[in-house]
């Protein structure tokens, strides 16, 4: 479910008052872990958190017009989502799912989706540390090598 927000804040608003105090909470624990070449905005109609062309000039392989997406934080019809770059890949989840089950709660999760319908559902510590571990040039490392083998072209900055 897209919005049609122009801006985090009027994102915010547009949402139920439960949903917004979660994603609200969600999106502190973010912007606390996350590395400060990465930045906040719109994107794909959710709350997006991104390497910036200021630092990745080459952006996203699939619409170089749009930043390179890390994270995205949305409300959907029936859950809301967190969209974690920084845990896709084999490599990358493993880790963040023996973390999250540790915690004793439950992960609903696809590659790199975390869907919940309320914020006790989530290990915000686990997300927090997952975020706070990439950094935007060792993100951009990754990406490069994840499209580069996936038979796209690697991108230099």
């Amino acid at each position: 479910m897209q919005s049609k927000a122009t801006t985090v804040q009027q994102y915010l608003t547009e949402l139920p008052a439960d949903r917004q105090s979660a994603i609200e909470s969600v999106r502190a624990v973010i912007l606390k872990n996350l590395d400060p070449d990465f930045e906040e905005g719109m994107q794909y109609g959710m709350i997006g958190y991104y390497v910036p062309h200021r630092v990745y000039p080459p952006g996203y392989h699939c619409d170089p017009k749009q930043p390179l997406p890390f994270i995205c934080l949305a409300s959907q019809k029936n859950y809301m989502s967190l969209y974690l770059g920084c845990v896709y890949g084999p490599e990358r989840e493993k880790p963040f799912r023996d973390a999250w089950a540790k915690t004793g709660k439950k992960l609903d999760m696809g590659k790199s989706c975390v869907r919940f319908r309320k914020l006790d559902d989530l290990a915000l510590d686990v997300i927090g540390e997952a975020i706070r571990r990439t950094r935007a040039r060792a993100f951009i490392q990754y990406y490069e090598a994840v499209v580069k083998n996936a038979g796209g072209r690697s991108r230099k900055s």
